[in-house]
């Protein structure tokens, strides 16, 4: 009897249990619940949860996977060699700054690739295969020519790379139609600065009659077209355009050709080796005695002055991005500057754009990555995700807000004109006179 009263309640109580689970409630059922904070994987802010494994599988170009002890790696894709040698220098040295004050992303260190675009289609193709076929690289910092732009822009796209640009400027990198959907740029966009160079030449200066100089690369032809059109729509008048080649030593017959038009201004944004011969040129040709000149930021540097030749420089116009970013620039960017570049001014004008490159992708990576199980796993397409809907983000070079064509820069263009070698700030596109 005792037998049969001990399997009847063992009977009952195994019943119950099974009515409880197919009933669906009870504490058994809840418990699960209130733990799973404590066993979910590491949440990602691209798509607010879910583990690595289904986030990189998901990303049609996978995840940069950075195991631990294993350092972060960002490359720098900058013109660093040759005649505009400091224009990249400059960029790269605004990388550095960042990098000194903020070494670890992630809990990871940084190491940075310092590569060459050489200014050209073709630098930028062979240092964007080489780094698209480096699967360690998290994202580039560059190119600091438009030239190296496009190819690099879209090799690094094709591969699913980040690429942003602290300095290429010209306005069919981001146009819709040919827009990479990997590339984006801290820079102005040239359509903003040849309309502010069209105005202070018409408006400030009060010249009705302009020429034009390129050499043929997307940023010098793309720019005085956009300078062209503003102007005329103006009221002015184009008098003639000609094209140098980016390395002439000559270029007497192409400012002969403008003389004829009388131009009372001559607008040349190209580079330091044939921007210096036209400076030194232009005064020496029949015509063009009291012609003013002026350029753009690819001259932005004292090898320009250098090149060209003080005397020749002085009294020219400048345009480019704005001159000063406040007192953080001027009291704790500076200064670091001069620290690791040993020089005592900036050498060229987009070192915070720089800057605020390497601290937009630290934090992109920061936001994205998922931790688990000691590796980083950093998704292509979030990373890329994260700088489409930058916004407001407070950088060195001001509010920054991508828009959907990759555009994210502070706009305000500067003119300077050359004294004694110096680049003295005198007008801006927002505030009008500065003197």
């Amino acid at each position: 009897m005792q037998k049969y009263m001990r399997w009847s309640a063992i009977l009952v109580v195994l019943m119950l249990a099974l009515a409880a689970c197919q009933s669906g409630g009870g504490d058994a059922s809840e418990e699960p619940e209130a733990s799973a904070d404590e066993s979910a994987p590491a949440e990602s802010s691209d798509d607010g949860g879910g583990s690595a494994a289904e986030t990189c599988d998901a990303d049609e170009f996978g995840c940069l996977e950075v195991a631990e002890g294993e350092s972060i790696r960002i490359a720098t894709a900058l013109v660093i060699s040759g005649a505009d040698s400091n224009l990249g220098l400059d960029s790269q040295y605004g990388v550095q700054v960042a990098n000194e004050e903020r070494p670890e992303v992630a809990g990871r260190e940084v190491e940075l690739d310092f590569q060459d675009d050489g200014c050209s289609a073709e630098g930028g193709t062979t240092v964007a295969q080489s780094l698209a076929s480096d699967t360690t690289i998290a994202a580039v910092i560059g190119t600091s020519c438009s030239s190296a732009g496009v190819p690099a822009s879209e090799i690094l796209s094709g591969a699913g790379i980040l690429l942003l640009s602290p300095s290429a400027t010209a306005p069919g990198l981001t146009l819709p139609d040919a827009r990479q959907p990997f590339f984006f740029r801290t820079a102005h966009n040239d359509e903003i600065q040849g309309a502010a160079m069209a105005d202070f030449a018409f408006n400030v200066l009060g010249v009705a009659t302009a020429a034009t100089i390129h050499d043929g690369g997307p940023y010098t032809e793309q720019l005085q077209q956009v300078f062209q059109d503003a102007f005329i729509e103006l009221g002015g008048e184009i008098t003639g355009t000609e094209a140098v080649d980016p390395e002439a030593t000559d270029v007497s017959g192409q400012l002969t050709s403008l003389a004829a038009g009388s131009p009372e201004f001559i607008f040349f944004p190209i580079f330091t080796q044939a921007g210096g011969q036209v400076a030194r040129q232009a005064p020496e040709t029949e015509g063009l005695e009291d012609t003013i000149l002026a350029g753009a930021d690819g001259l932005l540097s004292p090898a320009f002055v250098e090149a060209a030749g003080e005397e020749n420089a002085n009294g020219m116009y400048l345009s480019g991005p704005q001159a000063d970013f406040g007192d953080r620039y001027q009291n704790e960017f500076l200064p670091a500057y001069s620290d690791v570049s040993g020089e005592e001014e900036p050498i060229s004008a987009f070192h915070a754009h720089a800057y605020d490159a390497y601290n937009i992708i630290a934090d992109a990576i920061e936001a994205v990555g998922i931790d688990e199980d000691g590796t980083l796993y950093i998704s292509r397409t979030a990373l890329r995700d994260y700088l489409a809907e930058l916004s407001d983000y407070e950088g060195l070079t001001g509010n920054l807000t991508c828009n959907e064509n990759g555009d994210c820069a502070n706009s305000t263009i500067t003119v300077r004109e050359v004294r004694e070698g110096e680049f003295v700030p005198i007008w801006n596109s927002v505030d009008g006179d500065l003197e």
